[in-house]
């Protein structure tokens, strides 16, 4: 069983839940009505954090899911921690000023490309090797 990917995959998803509710609290105080994202400077970071994680979502959560059924639970479980962190420094900068993102960008990046071509060389070589 996968239970240490399963744990990091529902905190993934509860921090992504965490920047929704940033949003609407942000549309709120800030007086941003629905639909619109723009007008406020604050707002427009907080949900292009939010959108930029959800865009992100869709390579993380499967290379995490492959890496951990070929290569490693733990080690997915790691590198999906390390993506939590680099998405949270990449909220803490870029909440301040938009030049402020890129250490947390890189991080979550450098955790995805591990996941990613981490599962993708161990498939193909099970599969020239032999399983």
């Amino acid at each position: 069983m996968l239970y240490y990917t399963s744990l990091v995959t529902l905190a993934s998803l509860l921090f992504y839940f965490w920047l929704t509710i940033d949003v609407g609290r942000a549309r709120i105080q800030l007086k941003v009505a629905a639909p619109a994202t723009t007008g406020d400077p604050l707002f427009e970071r907080l949900y292009r954090i939010q959108m930029n994680t959800l865009e992100w979502l869709p390579i993380y959560l499967p290379s995490l899911w492959l890496f951990a059924f070929y290569v490693s639970d733990f080690g997915a479980a790691l590198l999906g921690l390390l993506w939590i962190v680099g998405r949270f420094l990449y909220r803490r900068g870029y909440r301040e000023a938009p030049e402020k993102r890129s250490l947390g960008f890189g991080v979550q990046a450098l955790a995805v490309a591990v996941l990613l071509f981490g599962a993708l060389i161990d498939i193909l070589a099970r599969l020239v090797l032999g399983d």
